[in-house]
């Protein structure tokens, strides 16, 4: 492909390993991977309480839509666990590997040929991973490595994000816009230290040599605003092209999986494809992404055997860089960071909660979810180019629009909490009436459309403000600490549901913590002073601890 700047080229290479990755997310991990692990479960799984009816066996008797399922539970060695748990199981344990990847992977992924090579190999890890649910049926004695390649493909993608993020800084400052303002800044400096030095008894008025804003703080502010709104563009865009490519993926999978009445083979084949997807679609991304130039190779040597080294290198530098002389230079930083910790298990949580509850609580069918998956990246792709106009309308900074984002976000949880008053409501001839609070799959549907509007924007949002909070040169390890907040936070969220629902029986009860775990970051998230965190990032210097 012939490009017409470097710039653009790069751009493209990030631009397609969003449209290669984001499918598995939406297609596998959001939606089919979720109902695959409970169908692979309930497959080998009983019912509750005699434990010796199969649970595929009753599928003739089935409860009419909208009335509970009886419980399915599977043995797990010496355990019996609830199927839909499962799948919350082993996305709890997969976070928690991808976090300690994320961990080791730290300092190398900031230099641009380890980083380039990790996010092609985590790439081809989870892209492998997931297509190998092509060749496992459910009927396998060996069913359960289902759970096993689950985790790989969550470790895959997790860590190769890291090295994708990484990227988005740099972009956003080879923008031509950027650079030309860049350019201002640094030859305006010199001439203004000069003028100053050169001429002091200057007959020129007082208030003519001191405008009420310096030039120099002038172009700063250009500079500054402009960095902001180019990264969170660039953000944006990934966002919605990824949204896109899962949105195509998925009226794929819609075929076959209402052909064959989502069976667990419809399921897989899903899960499959995406994979493939995402393996091809890394190519461009691997033939298009900087690499580092021979003076850069030099300097690091070989891989082989730097590679120990390196990774005990980023064990021991986050401890140092979470030691509290570290945190007080970049309070503003770690505030965030403090609040993106339950934020973003909250806000992945309620998809996986809200796509179980629609499947075992609802009874709704395969096809059924698949359309709640289309409809929720769709008006993703709407919110992500959306909300940025309607702030540059009204004139809110970054933070007013993650605050409203998230107090919307929370309504949709708190909606299902409704649905213990209004389920077996009954009017007053008698007649059951089920809607409201989240009781019937219609109100799934709305409720995908409002979440997506939400969603799409956070992600952009969240990734392109945390941009501006990060010391420059330091982007890998800093969005290293972005995916470790998020993961370290990310087992926890499925955990709790799922003990929620082995506890209690009725997975509505999650919503109830999902509501607490949101509301709890906003006292953080407000308290994050953008300026002055701009100010820390560029003054911070990395010192090592002298034991």
């Amino acid at each position: 492909m012939f490009f017409t700047s470097k710039y653009k080229q790069h751009l493209y290479g990030w631009l397609s390993y969003a449209f290669a990755s984001e499918v598995f997310v939406i297609v596998s991990l959001t939606l089919f991977l979720p109902i695959c692990l409970e169908q692979f479960a309930r497959d080998n799984g009983y019912l509750l309480p005699d434990k010796t009816v199969s649970c595929v066996l009753k599928v003739a008797a089935a409860p009419p839509i909208g009335a509970p399922e009886a419980r399915c539970v599977v043995k797990l060695g010496w355990l019996w666990v609830d199927t839909a748990s499962f799948s919350l199981y082993v996305y709890s344990i997969a976070v928690a590997l991808q976090a300690l990847t994320v961990i080791s992977m730290g300092g190398i992924a900031d230099h641009p040929p380890h980083r380039k090579r990790l996010l092609v190999f985590f790439a081809l890890l989870g892209s492998i991973s997931a297509t190998l649910f092509l060749v496992l049926p459910s009927t396998s004695p060996i069913w359960p490595v289902a759970a096993l390649l689950a985790m790989f493909a969550n470790v895959g993608f997790g860590a190769s994000i890291v090295a994708m993020n990484a990227y988005l800084p740099t972009l956003a400052k080879e923008d031509p816009e950027v650079l030309e303002l860049s350019k201002q800044l640094a030859d305006h400096q010199p001439r203004a230290s000069h003028s100053q030095e050169n001429d002091p008894d200057s007959s020129e008025p007082l208030l003519a040599r001191a405008p009420s804003v310096p030039p120099t703080e002038d172009i700063q502010a250009q500079y500054d605003a402009t960095l902001s709104a180019t990264t969170a563009r660039i953000s944006s865009h990934g966002i919605a092209w990824g949204y896109i490519a899962g949105i195509v993926l998925l009226f794929v999978a819609l075929v076959p999986v209402t052909l064959l009445h989502g069976s667990t083979w419809a399921l897989r084949l899903a899960i499959g494809l995406s994979g493939i997807w995402w393996a091809v679609g890394t190519i461009p991304a691997a033939m298009w992404l900087p690499s580092a130039d021979s003076s850069d190779s030099e300097e690091w040597g070989t891989a082989e055997w730097r590679f120990g080294k390196e990774v005990l290198g980023a064990w021991i530098r986050l401890g140092n860089m979470l030691r509290w002389s570290e945190v007080r230079k970049l309070r503003n930083t770690f505030k965030y960071l403090s609040a993106w910790f339950l934020l973003s298990d909250g806000f992945t949580t309620i998809t996986s909660t809200a796509l179980l509850f629609a499947k075992t609580s609802l009874s709704m069918p395969s096809s059924s979810l698949i359309l709640v998956g289309i409809l929720t990246p769709s008006s993703g792709i709407i919110g992500s180019l959306v909300w940025p106009r309607i702030q540059k309308r009204l004139g809110w900074t970054n933070l007013k629009v993650l605050v409203l984002l998230v107090v919307l976000a929370s309504l949709i949880p708190a909606y299902g909490c409704l649905g213990f008053l209004f389920e077996g409501r009954r009017s007053a001839l008698g007649v059951e009436i089920k809607f409201g609070g989240l009781t019937t799959p219609g109100e799934m549907y709305g409720l995908a459309v409002v979440f997506g509007s939400v969603y799409g924007a956070f992600q952009g949002y969240a990734r392109a403000f945390y941009a501006e909070l990060i010391p420059p040169g330091e982007e890998a390890r800093w969005y290293g600490l972005f995916s470790i907040t998020d993961k370290s936070s990310s087992f926890l969220g499925p955990l709790v549901v799922g003990l929620i629902a082995d506890t209690t029986g009725n997975i509505r009860y999650a919503f109830f913590f999902l509501v607490i775990m949101i509301w709890a970051a906003l006292p953080a998230l407000l308290s994050v002073d953008l300026q002055s965190g701009r100010r820390d990032a560029r003054k911070y210097r990395y010192r090592s601890s002298h034991m």
